[in-house]
């Protein structure tokens, strides 16, 4: 059996859908059980549902008992209910790595992100890296999947105020090259860590494709055929936002501070590991954005 915390997610639901497409018993975790019965991807007989907080380390305890496999692909940067990356990114996967250990499980597979450290201006990055080191040195055998931004959260957050009401937003600039990568080739790395024990021990950056948001909203108009107004917010009054924020709405505070740091630092990646494994194809942009608008541009959140 094979314990997804954040299993109804984005990411998570692919996985699973992978998993069982293998024939192998997967116990999906989550906060919101009401996601598993609208996803595509989690109907399925070899799927087990258990309600849950990974926050909560008695619900983590209950939820290992008896798996071989743990997958972490739950994250604390957004969403309904987050409370922050120190609770969810941090604590919660302590509560994972401990439960691993006193579970007596064979295998851990992290879901982190590409330039995880210590010292990065944003939280999630630096909990992921946390979270990592934890892992490292927990005893239990491990591999780390770090991905960049996700294509399709961000074809969802640019594209579909620009098909619904012709106009978007950008936050910044919009020059800066950023690394986005689909969630389906992330879920395909994870895909391999869980059935590969080649991949044990292996952290892997899975990368994508190097774009702007400028050339990314482009790409969103040239796919759809539907063209629209760009507005930027200038980096000075989100630099203020994001400090203003904090107090009454951290969420919204991280997001913008999350676009400050998209819009001033190098978020590129090479791609080197990426060719290490030329079995998972790197899936472009466009394709993304054309499957998105193909199915009526309501990309899949879970």
């Amino acid at each position: 059996m094979i314990l997804v915390a954040g299993g109804s997610g984005m990411l998570g639901a692919r996985v699973v859908a992978r998993l069982t497409a293998r024939k192998l018993g997967v116990r999906v975790m989550t906060r919101d059980p009401s996601r598993v019965g609208t996803s595509p991807y989690l109907q399925h007989e070899l799927v087990e549902l258990v309600a849950g907080d990974v926050r909560d380390a008695a619900a983590v305890a209950r939820a290992a008992t008896g798996v071989t496999t743990i997958i972490s692909a739950v994250h604390g940067f957004a969403g309904p209910g987050v409370s922050s990356p120190e609770a969810v990114d941090w604590q919660g996967n302590a509560n994972l790595i401990h439960a691993a250990q006193t579970n007596g499980v064979e295998h851990f597979v992290l879901m982190s992100v590409i330039g995880a450290s210590a010292t990065h201006p944003m939280s999630l990055f630096r909990m992921k890296q946390r979270a990592e080191d934890a892992l490292r040195s927990s005893g239990v055998p491990w591999t780390i999947i770090r991905a960049s931004a996700f294509m399709e959260l961000w074809t969802k957050i640019l594209g579909d105020p620009l098909i619904a009401t012709g106009k978007t937003v950008i936050f910044g600039r919009g020059i800066n090259p950023i690394n986005f990568v689909s969630v389906r080739d992330v879920a395909q790395f994870i895909e391999l860590a869980a059935v590969d024990p080649a991949m044990r021990g292996v952290v892997v950056d899975a990368g994508g494709q190097n774009v702007s948001f400028t050339e990314f909203v482009e790409t969103i108009k040239h796919e759809s055929g539907r063209q629209g107004a760009v507005r930027h917010v200038p980096l000075p009054m989100m630099r203020v936002a994001s400090i203003v924020m904090r107090a009454i709405n951290p969420v919204l505070a991280r997001q913008i501070q999350g676009g400050v740091v998209m819009d001033t630092t190098d978020m590129t990646v090479s791609g080197v590991d990426r060719a290490r494994y030329p079995a998972i194809p790197v899936t472009a942009l466009a394709d993304v954005v054309r499957q998105s608008f193909a199915s009526g541009f309501a990309p899949q959140t879970a």
